[in-house]
């Protein structure tokens, strides 16, 4: 008799927790975050202490990019006493310093070289069809960016912060073909290269002909 109690005890038990569960689905599904039009990439996350008077205290870090798939970005780095609350600061601030990438077809305008502290990372254009040839930070800003080929390269640190910062820096520093032909006062024609030109005009078709079937 015992045993039989216990036995009933135990399906009653797993009956409780699959109600439970149920419910605890229910309220993950109706209650939780909302949806965000943003891409999210949690590059790194690290437990730093501080030591004070009673002993340490611990935290969390969390560095994350957010963009919108579209040529806009932004890097944001959280701390708090959670994860879950240190990637949100981090997002938060992402989408403080968000900034514009210049793109033609899917890939940066010309080969461009940035560099943080000792993060050194090289990137380069590459043809329709070659993907993002890029270890895990720099393709992590690269994918939120929007930027679907290109070639990439890192030459100095291996710490993901100085990769993340040292790639910001290198697309902050691409400039569209129209503005060089404006600093030198020259037509297009003559600063970009003729296969750029033909990439930027079967873009600019491409677009147009996706906002006529769009309206």
């Amino acid at each position: 008799m015992p045993g039989a109690q216990r036995r009933g005890g135990g399906a009653g038990g797993a009956a409780g927790g699959e109600r439970r569960e149920r419910r605890g689905e229910g309220r993950g599904a109706g209650g939780g975050a909302p949806a965000t039009a943003y891409l999210e990439r949690v590059v790194a996350i690290n437990r730093v202490a501080k030591v004070v008077k009673g002993g340490r205290r611990f935290s969390f870090t969390a560095l994350v990019i957010v963009g919108d798939g579209d040529g806009q970005v932004g890097v944001g780095y959280g701390k708090a006493k959670e994860v879950p609350a240190a990637i949100a600061k981090g997002v938060e601030e992402a989408k403080k310093h968000f900034f514009k990438v210049p793109r033609i077809q899917g890939t940066i305008p010309h080969p461009v070289q940035g560099e943080a502290a000792a993060g050194i990372v090289l990137l380069k254009p590459a043809s329709p069809g070659t993907g993002v040839i890029a270890g895990g930070p720099v393709r992590a800003v690269l994918e939120c960016a929007g930027v679907h080929d290109v070639l990439s390269k890192s030459l100095g640190s291996s710490n993901p912060i100085n990769i993340v910062h040292a790639t910001v820096a290198a697309l902050k520093d691409l400039h569209r073909p129209e503005e060089i032909a404006a600093r030198r006062g020259l037509p297009i024609e003559d600063v970009a290269p003729a296969a750029m030109l033909r990439a930027r005009n079967e873009g600019a078709r491409e677009a147009a002909a996706a906002a006529g079937a769009v309206s």
